[in-house]
């Protein structure tokens, strides 16, 4: 069983008759519930990661359970319950989904290196210092500020971190090694002699999580990580997340914990990758959209929630890494690259720095799909005008009822088998277990393409692959119960109407006509897998030649690295963020008109 993620929701024994066993299968362990807790919450608290999309609201199916013996509150008829609804009442044995359990394999998505020229914040110094004797008692701070003056060096203060490590490893070193400095000349460890110092590009994303550990004296990536979010237990999009935030303090922390968790894993895991130690890590930059930026640093989220949007804070960010209790170097310090405004954060900052050499004249659209879908519009050096539309969890496969992570087993490509079925390809090769975003895409378009539905999203009644089911009628993709249902069709025109929308009001907002455009460039982990011909087909994107558009991966980790990499990079991403204004969708007496003209497909 994992390891219980400590901290977490309540904690405590429950006292009396309320408290009941709750035995997961698998993985057949049980646990003690607490007092009125669902069995959601109880799989939470002790680390099994439930696929919880709607955040345990009840309103999506992601955590379906089947219980196999017990009585419990609330609920559905029948044995198949959503977790996040039901109290044990009894000793209860629930059978866990492979869809709820799924676990995602695309979590690092390679992105397109950028040529950089080698200018990071930190550099390294290898220094001698004269030993203490009886006869020179300098202390330690001094004495090292002294041996570094030759080197055309002033010593800053050091800060308290840095302080308390020094002693031992002046010591340790035997008073001859690598001294690793800011540019404003502040200490940051002092390390054997000869050491290259480490740095950390991450992107925080709002699914998952993608990490790169880099020599910062010659450039060279040394190892790429990507990890889920483990905030994905609590809600799949940041709307959730912010209302499971602003319920409590308690679920506040809890994202604030779980992000930093998330970190720690990432940095974990990326240092064994390279042999390394994350105490080697001098430097860290981090871009996320401004929902993730705020939770990892535990500002508050409630006035993103509502109209006007506002954050705590859209400018670039510096502070001590040591704050975080990682590990890292004594002086490491974070950089979160700037946001823009509202929703467009820093990892639409980083993909506009990493794509901007695409943007060689003409008219681009730079757009990031997910949960939360970033768009801009760029020309020549005009002002870029970037918008931000809520696309929610359906391309992704959240709120499918077939839906799951990017995992073994998850449909990736759906096309017509020429009598009326459909062929599938999965992630690994094995029998489908549920559609993942790329498969979701794939089957509205295959779907589409076969009059399984209409221009409308309707089900045809008399289609080869329809089927009748409780909640009403589905498409069957494949036996024995995967299938695609009206509600599904529903959620994806939602979300590719929004982000449709997005792109119109930008072009209009330009004065620009859709075949004016010259370039599409496609980022994200969404979008470097989804195929543009069935993305163009259902009307997500412009009806323009295919030959415009460019997939270019994980823009946003690239930037970061750029950014780790070269001072004048960050300077570049806030001159950027400066360049760049917000057209805010809830100003927009438009957007409804423009949303609805765009549902069919």
């Amino acid at each position: 069983m994992p390891e219980p993620m400590a901290g977490y929701g309540n904690s405590g024994k429950a006292e009396g008759p309320a408290s009941h066993l709750v035995i997961f299968e698998p993985p057949g362990i049980p646990i003690e519930s607490i007092a009125g807790e669902t069995v959601l919450e109880s799989a939470r608290r002790t680390g099994i990661r439930l696929v919880a999309a709607c955040g345990g609201r009840g309103t999506c199916r992601s955590c379906y359970v089947r219980v196999l013996e017990g009585t419990f509150d609330g609920g559905e008829e029948g044995d198949a319950q959503r977790a996040c609804q039901i109290r044990p009442i009894s000793s209860i044995t629930v059978e866990l989904s492979a869809r709820s359990l799924s676990t995602p394999e695309r979590t690092e998505v390679a992105g397109t290196d950028v040529p950089v020229e080698l200018a990071p914040i930190i550099r390294a110094v290898d220094v001698s210092v004269v030993p203490p004797s009886l006869e020179d008692r300098c202390a330690d701070a001094e004495r090292l500020a002294i041996a570094l003056e030759p080197h055309g060096v002033k010593l800053a203060p050091l800060d308290l971190e840095v302080l308390h490590a020094l002693p031992l490893a002046l010591r340790r070193q035997q008073w001859s090694g690598t001294a690793l400095l800011s540019r404003d000349t502040r200490l940051v460890a002092f390390a054997a002699s000869g050491t290259s110092p480490l740095g950390l590009a991450v992107d925080f994303g709002t699914t998952n999580v993608a990490g790169y550990l880099v020599d910062l004296a010659t450039g060279r990536r040394l190892a790429g990580r990507g990890i889920e979010n483990l905030q994905a237990g609590f809600g799949s999009d940041v709307v959730t997340r912010i209302t499971y935030a602003t319920r409590s303090e308690t679920g506040h922390q809890n994202l604030v914990r779980a992000a930093r968790q998330t970190l720690s894993m990432l940095t974990q895991a990326l240092c064994e990758s390279a042999k390394a130690k994350p105490a080697d890590i001098v430097d860290i930059v981090i871009c996320g959209n401004t929902v993730m930026h705020h939770l990892f640093l535990g500002l508050p989220v409630g006035a993103l929630g509502a109209a006007p949007f506002v954050a705590a804070a859209s400018g670039a960010l510096d502070f001590p890494a040591s704050e975080l209790g990682l590990g890292l170097a004594p002086g490491c310090f974070m950089h979160l690259l700037p946001g823009i405004g509202g929703y467009v954060g820093g990892d639409h900052v980083a993909a506009l720095l990493a794509t901007r050499h695409h943007h060689v004249g003409g008219v681009s659209l730079i757009l990031d799909i997910g949960t939360n879908t970033e768009i801009s519009l760029l020309r020549e050096q005009d002002e870029i005008i970037s918008i931000s539309t809520p696309s929610g969890p359906a391309l992704e496969g959240g709120h499918i009822a077939c839906g799951m992570r990017a995992g073994e087993g998850a449909v990736e490509g759906v096309r017509e088998d020429g009598s009326g079925g459909f062929a599938l390809t999965t992630i690994g090769g094995v029998p489908p277990v549920g559609l993942c975003g790329s498969g979701v895409l794939d089957a509205v378009a295959a779907m589409f393409r076969s009059g399984a539905i209409d221009r409308r999203g309707r089900i045809s009644p008399d289609g080869p692959a329809t089927v009748q089911l409780a909640s009403g009628r589905a498409v069957k993709l494949a036996d024995p119960d995967l299938f695609f249902t009206q509600d599904d069709i529903r959620s994806v025109q939602l979300a590719k109407a929004a982000i449709r929308a997005g792109v119109d009001l930008l072009l209009e907002e330009g004065g620009v006509g859709e075949q004016e455009v010259n370039r599409v460039i496609v980022a994200g982990a969404f979008g470097a897998y989804i195929d543009l011909e069935s993305t163009v087909a259902i009307g997500l994107l412009p009806d323009i030649p295919l030959e415009r558009y460019i997939q270019v991966g994980n823009a946003a980790g690239v930037g970061a690295r750029l950014a780790l990499l070269s001072a004048d990079e960050r300077e570049e991403a806030i001159r950027l963020a400066k360049r760049a204004r917000v057209l805010e969708l809830s100003g927009l007496p438009q957007f409804q008109k423009v949303f609805f003209r765009r549902i069919g497909f």
